[in-house]
């Protein structure tokens, strides 16, 4: 297995081809599945050529029910224990949308009863601004999200986590500096022809920063516009991606080839 590469393919199938235990974190940021006023009977040709303003990838609609989505983020989990190396973590960015207000508990619950998977810690991601603006007569504006982090079950007290030492007791216990679970960080990265919902190198370079060892191995299986790789690129970390999009593949490539001649830049001056 290649890294430094975002394979153009179904994220299973990247998975299936990983070696056991390879990866030091996996941070990702799935599809939230909030679309669901579109019905499972829409598909993608026909959601397209009706001009749904909804339609935020272009190869893929957020159409599930809940139970096919927690289903599906079950067997995504599962994978995950194959090739997450052991007190690694799972960092998921999620959030919900006034069509799917619950399916966001749903599918943490169906994690943590269904997976090997527990619930590290819990992050809140502050965005700079709550654009766009909630309509709802009655429901407030949201302007952060979760971001989970989840390790597996017994390795509770053992994840990796960046947490210096600043005093050791006569009795040898030691003292952390603090790292507080409230990082503001940019909305996204901008537009993104392919994609509507593109995420944040910001926050993705503050998350590693915490959670991945020097020159670890970071995997996304929904690399989409290539935020996660953007960020490895620029953290000094190697990455494997996984998206289904050609197109955002090779918008993610030309990022990355600009970060590339930047970091270039840098290093002559």
């Amino acid at each position: 297995m290649e890294y430094n590469k975002i394979y153009n393919e179904d994220c299973f199938i990247t998975m299936s081809r990983m070696p056991p235990e390879s990866v030091d974190v996996i941070l990702t940021s799935p599809f939230y599945n909030t679309n669901k006023k579109q019905g499972n009977t829409r598909t993608l040709s026909n959601t397209k050529s009706k001009g749904y303003s909804y339609l935020r990838y272009d190869e893929h609609i957020d159409n599930m029910n809940d139970e096919q989505y927690c289903e599906f983020t079950v067997k995504l989990f599962h994978s995950f224990n194959k090739i997450l190396k052991r007190n690694g973590v799972v960092l998921y960015n999620l959030s919900y949308g006034n069509n799917n207000r619950d399916g966001l508990f749903k599918t943490v619950y169906s994690i943590i009863t269904s997976t090997p998977f527990t619930i590290a810690d819990v992050i809140c991601w502050k965005k700079k601004s709550a654009l766009p603006n909630n309509c709802s007569p009655n429901k407030l504006t949201r302007i952060w999200e979760f971001v989970f982090v989840f390790c597996r079950e017994g390795e509770e007290n053992s994840f990796y986590c960046n947490k210096s030492v600043v005093s050791i007791r006569k009795s040898g216990q030691k003292s952390y500096g603090n790292i507080f679970n409230f990082i503001e960080a940019k909305n996204n990265d901008g537009s993104c022809p392919y994609n509507k919902a593109t995420y944040s190198t910001e926050l993705c370079g503050k998350l590693l920063n915490i959670y991945c060892p020097q020159n670890g191995l970071v995997y996304d299986p929904f690399m989409g516009s290539g935020t996660t790789a953007v960020a490895c690129k620029q953290s000094e970390l190697h990455y494997i991606g996984s998206e289904i999009s050609q197109n955002q593949c090779i918008w993610a490539e030309q990022r990355l080839e600009k970060t590339r001649n930047e970091h270039d830049k840098i290093n002559i001056l």
